[in-house]
């Protein structure tokens, strides 16, 4: 052990307790004075979960990891505590109590008074017992509404700041590119621009509230093989670059996110946990990025388990420790006793050591873990008698008005109108048939990393903690002198024809037919969409499209609803359903927005963030395709989706005339101004999500045949227009060139304004001029959109 701890300076305190001295100086006192052991120590995490007692928290048992002794590794410190409040059902205020006391202990049983940074999910809201269950990323990207999902994580952050938790795991930047794999559901869509801003918003939220933004999953987590979880990932260093890695780049230089968060899966042969030029390389060298890198859980372990390219626990601490990965989740494995003795004896140098540790403890600098004034006691607690844990039941309210105004306002942008032949919006149906497994599921609106479906479920006797109406229950509020009879007709995926019979027969006899489809959100399995629920096609699960097929032969009108984590082919029902409307796990108001969207009271505006296909094995495809990827006479495969990326309808109609530009040539380096109106010729309030897109008719590199450059979301009354004028900078035409540098060439542009990616609606046609430019990470990610009224006509 190293003697001298007592470094004092004028304020009489230690240098690294100085708030006044900087952070670079106060780590650099503490990682002097520490030991070995003790360095490390603050390199991993424990898995733990708050007392539903108020007591301390208790180490989780998980059937990966050996179990945890605490008592042994307190003494040297604690990097991390893992999921305190999303591994069992505790109440809000006594987990905040027994995180508080936990960290109280940690903090006075290593020499340094350092606590623990304390990590949760929350991907789809902050996931603890009790807390507000939000609409999954997928429906975030749907609403193409970045001002919305930031105003939401900024509220998830503050829930979480408030309960004592330093760190969330979210967002998810991966970009679908299979349908097929199960996460479609954390994802944000298959575009990356898209992905970009809408999760660089979510980062902006979550880190005002003063919670650190970790983004995962860096990189190719969701471009594996044939859609399979953690299944090699295919493809080369352009599509890497060009596709999958511009997320990540947005959402630290804009959004300002503080942890990264490495990929399970391997390019190429190269693990992304052993990926220095991913990691280091790119991450800190190239764009900068001076925040913590910590580990997916066991994916360093995975490096000898799965990848195969690790001897031994200390060969994978050493491989990920100088790939730049600095602390290790959700457990102790390989950067604890592994590593230090690798240390000791010269096989991983200390230096790598201390690399990780001056990123820790700086970023526990920031948050204010060194300060002398560092209080274990949560915001939530101030003020409170701890003493009486059986009082605080119930003080923490998690799901406040304010927290479901918002969930619904997201749920209700992010409902998606595939089709209508004008049967909705509704107008006082007599009788309504309501059919399908999650027409009566309250928890059919609901992420697999939702608390209820990731923990709740393994507690069944525990209360949900939130209010799940279900359809049955808003369609009852929405149309109050309508008789609603429901009629299951089979289940999400057990194949039970038994029902459908019923449910013809309550069709029959209504004037319109709900039947309400979809998914049932899980985990590994247990459920027909989320992590490790990956399908080999995208027919609906079990005898759902047999139940539809039934219902579409009657005369009674059919609108096909839908609750689910990824886009399904649906057969007939595009061309015969009388409506479908999409929702992908909209959360605990969903089911309000979907009631009033189908009432009309609610204009539906959401867009897909992915495509719905045709058939049901045409996967992997994703509107964002070069030539070859589409359909042609050369092969039998069509993968032309149903509706395209970017589709949706509304109850109102909108023209789009009077397109001008500014300047037909512009260099390289320059930008092209274009001006158009935007009318709603309908009769109703309405919501038009303008689309531009970027087709480059000839590339030195194969190209897709256009991709998302800039969005905006134009609210009009009935005869309102607007008239919009898209600045788009050159730099937005760049691509990652032959000599594996991005450049914008000189040449022929379109600039295509369109209603979704199949919907062009005016096109601009532009040139750039000049030598072709090199650009970098520094360069203009964006086209901006003013809009301006225009006089009614």
């Amino acid at each position: 052990m190293k003697a001298n701890v007592a470094v004092d300076n004028t304020t009489g305190i230690f240098l690294w307790n100085d708030p006044t001295v900087s952070v670079t100086a106060r780590v650099d006192a503490l990682i002097d004075a520490m030991t070995l052991q003790e360095k490390i120590a603050q390199l991993y995490g424990v898995w733990v979960g708050a007392s539903d007692q108020g007591g301390e928290v208790a180490p989780h048992q998980h059937d990966m990891e050996e179990a945890v002794d605490l008592d042994a590794l307190l003494p040297n410190g604690l990097g991390q505590l893992t999921r305190p409040f999303g591994t069992v059902p505790v109440d809000p205020a006594l987990g905040a109590l027994s995180l508080a006391r936990t960290q109280s202990r940690i903090a006075a049983t290593n020499r340094f008074g350092i606590p623990a940074l304390a990590h949760d999910e929350c991907l789809a809201g902050f996931a603890a017992w009790g807390a507000t269950a939000y609409p999954v990323p997928l429906s975030w990207g749907a609403t193409f509404n970045p001002d919305t999902v930031r105003r939401m994580a900024a509220a998830i952050g503050r829930d979480m700041r408030a309960v004592g938790v330093h760190q969330g795991l979210a967002p998810v930047l991966d970009v679908v590119r299979d349908a097929r794999w199960g996460r479609v559901e954390e994802t944000i869509g298959e575009d990356p621009y898209l992905v970009g801003t809408i999760g660089t918003a979510y980062v902006q939220g979550l880190e005002s509230a003063g919670i650190v933004a970790t983004l995962k999953h860096f990189a190719g987590y969701s471009a594996s093989r044939a859609g399979r979880n953690l299944a090699p990932s295919s493809m080369g260093p352009r599509e890497r670059a060009d596709v999958l890695l511009p997320p990540f780049e947005m959402a630290i230089r804009e959004g300002g996110a503080r942890s990264v968060m490495n990929a399970y899966t391997d390019t190429d042969g190269m693990p992304s946990a052993a990926d220095e030029d991913l990691l280091t390389g790119l991450l800190r060298d190239t764009w900068g990025f001076d925040g913590t890198v910590v580990a997916d859980y066991f994916a360093i372990a995975f490096l000898k388990t799965l990848h195969g390219i690790a001897a031994d626990w200390a060969d994978a601490a050493g491989t990920a420790l100088r790939a730049g990965i600095d602390v290790e989740l959700p457990n102790v494995k390989t950067y604890g006793a592994p590593l230090a003795e690798a240390v000791a004896d010269g096989r991983i140098p200390e230096t790598l050591v201390d690399r990780a540790l001056r990123r820790t403890l700086t970023q526990k600098a920031m948050l204010g873990l060194l300060d002398p004034d560092w209080s274990p006691v949560p915001a939530a607690l101030d003020g409170v008698d701890l003493d009486d844990p059986a009082a605080l039941r119930g003080r923490i309210d998690l799901d406040g008005p304010e927290n479901r105004a918002l969930a619904r306002t997201i749920a209700e942008e992010a409902v998606v109108l595939l089709s209508n032949d004008g049967t909705l919006p509704l107008e006082r149906p007599r009788r309504i048939a309501l059919l399908g497994p999650n027409a009566d599921e309250p928890s059919a609106v609901l992420g697999c990393y939702s608390f209820p479906q990731h923990i709740g479920v393994r507690h069944p006797g525990t209360p949900l903690g939130i209010e799940l109406p279900t359809l049955r229950d808003t369609l009852a509020t929405e149309f109050p002198d309508a008789e609603i009879t429901v009629a299951r007709g089979t289940g999400i995926d057990d194949g039970d024809l038994s029902g459908i019979r019923e449910a013809t027969r309550v069709a029959r006899e209504a004037d319109i037919a709900l039947v309400v489809l979809g998914d049932r959100a899980g985990l590994f399995g247990r459920g027909t969409s989320g992590e490790g629920c990956d399908v080999d096609s995208l027919l609906l699960p079990g005898a759902q499209q047999q139940l539809l097929d039934s219902l579409l032969d009657l005369e009674t009108p059919v609108v096909t609803v839908l609750l689910a984590g990824r886009p399904y082919a649906l057969g007939r029902a595009v061309e015969e359903s009388a409506a479908i409307v999409q929702s992908f796990f909209p959360g605990e108001e969903g089911t309000h927005a979907i009631a009033r969207v189908l009432s009309g009271r609610t204009d539906p505006s959401g867009r897909l963030p992915v495509s719905v296909p045709r058939g049901p094995g045409s996967q992997p495809a994703t509107y964002l395709g070069a030539r070859l990827a589409h359909v042609s006479e050369v092969s039998t495969i069509d993968p032309t989706p149903a509706f395209a990326f970017g589709h949706g309808l509304s109850y109102t109609r909108f023209d789009w005339t009077d397109l001008t530009v500014d300047v037909q040539e512009a260099p390289t380096d320059g930008e092209f101004t274009l001006s158009f109106t935007v009318r709603n010729t309908g009769e109703r309030s309405g919501t038009e999500v303008v689309q531009l897109y970027l087709h480059d008719p000839v590339a030195s590199v194969v190209q897709p045949v256009q991709r998302l450059v800039g969005y905006t979301r134009v609210e009009l009354k009935p005869g309102e227009a607007r008239r919009l004028r898209a600045t788009v900078p050159a730099d937005l035409a760049s691509f990652t060139g032959r000599d594996g540098r991005r450049v914008v060439e000189p040449g022929e542009l379109e600039v295509r304004l369109a209603a979704s990616s199949a919907d062009p609606r005016l096109t601009a046609r532009v040139t750039l001029t000049g030598t072709e430019r090199h650009v970098d990470h520094t360069r203009r990610l964006h086209a901006t959109i003013g809009k301006e009224p225009v006089a009614r006509a």
